[in-house]
């Protein structure tokens, strides 16, 4: 057979352990040949790959990035790029496309499939709001470097008597905020779930404080919001993609924190940070299992399905369940989270 991949959307560690994954079960499993997509679809569009074997990749399993490219470019937004893509597909005589990416890179895949396209997808965000997969890969790496550097702010906020406010990504759901403000100790996390009122949030602060406790650490997603009426909130910006650009919500935070308490608040955004790097040996592990299960898939006829983790076991689930909605927050994690809020 002859397979293809390709990494779309954000970066996210693992990427490169699941083209090694993909790359090494089609040659030495079934000596099938793999031509890589540089840029994610655009790559599709236009043509423009780069063939894979054992040997190019070694090495990839620890690297961060992707070393395909990625972008957030689509065939359904690009002029004549179904049909396109469509001619790629069918120069190259792929028997599979193997599309490693987020709710809408996955979404496309959805879309192409029902148009023919033989996709298979393999779920991967540091913000785990795929549904029909327990985890994705990138996401424990992004807790750890977030709960790492929370772990560092406590130390100078005690030295200080400060307040830390700490923002991680997190755009509709509060999965990285919520695992990375329970297992650093947060005194007050904040998350897209829950719109929180900020006279309560600083009332946490000063009862902390109150009882000779001079330093708290607050962890903040990006896409954390208040309650209607409760605080000011600036005018939001779309980009091109139409997606609320974010990012800042600390800052307002932090900003209502000091005026209403007069304790000294500091701001720290971890940003892209959590991106980057080398991903953990369980992301390796997981983007490892769903390298190999994707080309199984093809191999088996799982044409329009998605690897998945469940109960632990890698199985396959329809693209169109994955993309149906964004996996919110548990709710069960999320009243234990907040037991320890101050």
């Amino acid at each position: 057979m002859r397979i293809g991949v390709l990494t779309g959307g954000g970066d996210c560690p693992g990427l490169n352990a699941v083209i090694r994954a993909v790359v090494r079960r089609a040659e030495r499993g079934f000596g099938d040949q793999v031509v890589g997509f540089l840029d994610g679809w655009r790559g599709v569009v236009e043509d423009d790959t780069v063939a894979l074997d054992v040997d190019a990749c070694r090495g990839l399993l620890p690297r961060g990035g992707t070393v395909l490219g990625t972008s957030r470019l689509q065939p359904f937004g690009m002029q004549d790029g179904v049909e396109r893509a469509r001619g790629t597909i069918e120069r190259h005589d792929l028997d599979g496309l193997v599309v490693v990416g987020g709710e809408g890179t996955l979404s496309c895949a959805r879309g192409l499939h029902e148009l023919g396209f033989p996709v298979v997808g393999v779920p991967k965000t540091i913000d785990n709001d795929i549904n029909a997969t327990e985890m994705t890969f990138g996401f424990e790496t992004a807790v750890e470097i977030a709960t790492e550097a929370i772990d560092r702010l406590h130390t100078t906020a005690e030295s200080h008597d400060r307040v830390m406010v700490v923002e991680v990504m997190g755009r509709h759901v509060g999965h990285i905020a919520a695992w990375a403000g329970m297992a650093g100790g947060a005194t007050v996390t904040l998350v897209p779930e829950e719109p929180f009122d900020v006279a309560e949030v600083c009332e946490v602060v000063r009862r902390r404080h109150e009882r000779g406790r001079f330093a708290s650490v607050l962890v903040v997603a990006e896409g954390a919001r208040p309650i209607e009426g409760t605080m000011d909130m600036p005018e939001e910006e779309v980009d091109v993609f139409g997606h609320v650009r974010l990012g800042g919500i600390a800052h307002l935070v932090a900003a209502e924190i000091g005026r209403r308490t007069s304790f000294d608040t500091r701001v720290t955004i971890l940003g892209h940070v959590q991106r980057g790097g080398t991903p953990t040996a369980f992301d390796r592990v997981l983007a490892s299992r769903f390298g190999v299960a994707a080309v199984d898939a093809i191999h088996e006829g799982g044409l329009g399905m998605m690897t998945s983790l469940t109960a632990g076991e890698i199985v396959l689930v329809p693209l169109a369940d994955a993309v149906a909605e964004v996996k919110k927050l548990d709710s069960g994690l999320w009243e234990t989270a907040k037991v320890f809020f101050a």
